[in-house]
This record gives C-alpha cells, structure tokens and sequence, in this order.
C-alpha cells in the first residue's frame, strides 16, 4: 500500500537540489511558469506511449488553463496482433487514439499525426528532399527533425515531455535524440520555410512508459482516484492491442501518480574545467 493511496487531491512534489516543494498547482511548484503562455506538447513515438506515461497531467494541466497538444510520430502500421488486422490497423489505432484523448478533453484539432512508418524511423533521421506527394512532406522537405522543428515553431510549447531514452524500442530512442537536436532547430533561423524561429527553448521532461529512468525522476505528480480512473478508461480504449490490460495492471497497483525527469542541456564552456587542471587542487607528482 503506497502512501499516496488515500489521497484524494491533487499533489505536485518537486525536487530541487536538497529542496522539496510541495504544492496543489504545477505552477507553485514552478520556478518557471509563464501564466496564460503555458502550452504543454506531448510526444508519443506511438500512439498510446503518452497517456501511459502522462494521461494524469494532461487532465491536470487542464485544470490549470493549459493547452495541451499530442504529437504521434508513428502510423501504427506495425501494430497489429492477428493477420486479419495487417490491412486495417493503422486506421483502427487512429480511431482508439481520438476516443483516448478526447476522453482526457484534449480536442481533436491538438492531436497531431506525423505519420512516419512504425518501426521504421531509421530511415527518416534528419531532413531530406521529398516529393510533394508524400504525406510526411512539409515544405519539400521530410525527416523527423523537419517535422519536429515545424511542429515546434508552429505550437510554441513552453514544456514538452516525451518517453525517457531509456526505452528499449528503437523508435523512442530515434525520437527522443531526434526531437532535443530539433529544439535547438525550431530556436534558430535555420529552414526559414517551416516557420518563424521560436522565442525560446521550452522546457523538456522525460516520463517513464516501459524502462525506468537513467537517474532519478525529480517531479512526482498526484492525482485524486476519479482522474486515475479516466486515465485507466482511456488506455483501455487501445483494444486492438491485445497486451494492453498487462499495461493497465501495472498502472492500477502503481496508483494514481506519474513521475518526470527535467533534461537539462549542457554547453561546453573551456573555461568551466580551468580551475580543475591548476595546481593548488593536486598533490605535486615525483618521479
């Protein structure tokens, strides 16, 4: 029995350094909350990876007057369980994913399909000419950091969470390396034609979906039983995917929390090691 399982309100826990916040708001706990600015983007390197790992903050975030937006890399397409589905799946997991969003009031319009290949991402690092025809194609170009880098300058999010890149499957490797190099993209005045550079970086969290973190997770965020029951309903509207009561269990005896690791990108500055290498912090060698 976790302590947690008796409450029946909203909890964020924060911490920082030797810090513990606590508070009723993710802005309380914030040090960089941005008031009516506030645009969270979730990206899902499929369809269901999100409401797994984040399906309790999205209905949170709504709470507190945040927009939320869905980024679906993946088609689907490789996600079939018996033969009969080869054909109709991608068209079935499009379906599942507006009705388990939509029942966490995330509107259809900010659920936003990619539609890259299942299973396939190796192909479609980076950015590449393109034929107009083909539906990942924006401004002649394709790849995933040309469609990460539109995406992000068209939405502004000010946070993105995305599964951690601890994750076995290839494709949430692809994408979290190819969504962070995208960021600094989407900042600068390169590909003028996807879109005005952003004003700023938005802030990036990991969230744990199959694999644990590589450190430590530093936001715990706790929800009352009413919201984790939404979130149970809406992962178990992925019916065509035969394994996803296993899933359910797992998130049912965790109880009604999430948990998230802030990335924080680090720039190499020479002048950071200097003091390192200088004598007066080692012991004189002697041959």
């Amino acid at each position: 029995m976790h302590d947690h399982d008796s409450k029946d309100s909203i909890e964020y826990v924060r911490l920082v350094g030797g810090e513990r916040r606590v508070g009723s708001t993710l802005e309380s706990v914030s040090n960089h909350w941005r008031g009516g600015k506030e645009c969270f983007m979730f990206i899902s390197p499929h369809d269901d990876d999100v409401v797994l790992g984040g399906g309790l903050l999205m209905q949170l975030a709504q709470k507190e007057n945040v927009s939320v937006y869905i980024l679906i890399v993946t088609d689907g397409s490789m996600g079939y369980c018996n033969e009969s589905q080869k054909d109709t799946i991608s068209k079935v997991r499009m379906e599942e994913t507006y009705k388990c969003y939509e029942s966490l009031g995330i509107a259809r319009e900010n659920i936003i399909w990619l539609s890259f290949p299942d299973c396939r991402l190796s192909k479609y690092r980076g950015r590449d000419h393109s034929d107009k025809q083909d539906k990942i194609s924006i401004g002649g170009y394709c790849g995933l950091q040309n469609s990460f880098t539109y995406w992000l300058r068209k939405i502004a999010p000010t946070q993105c969470f995305l599964p951690t890149s601890n994750d076995l499957h290839p494709d949430h490797k692809i994408v979290h390396e190819e969504f962070l190099i995208s960021l600094f993209h989407a900042a600068g005045n390169i590909w003028p034609e996807l879109g005005a550079k952003i004003e700023r970086v938005p802030y990036v969290h990991e969230m744990g979906v199959y694999c644990d973190f590589p450190e430590p997770p530093q936001l715990r965020v706790t929800a009352p039983e009413s919201i984790m029951a939404k979130k149970l309903e809406a992962i178990l509207m992925f019916k065509s995917q035969e394994q996803i009561e296993s899933l359910v269990d797992i998130v049912r005896k965790s109880g009604p929390c999430e948990y998230f690791r802030p990335l924080e990108f680090k720039f190499y500055h020479p002048a950071t090691h200097y003091d390192a290498f200088e004598k007066k912090h080692h012991i004189p060698f002697i041959k």
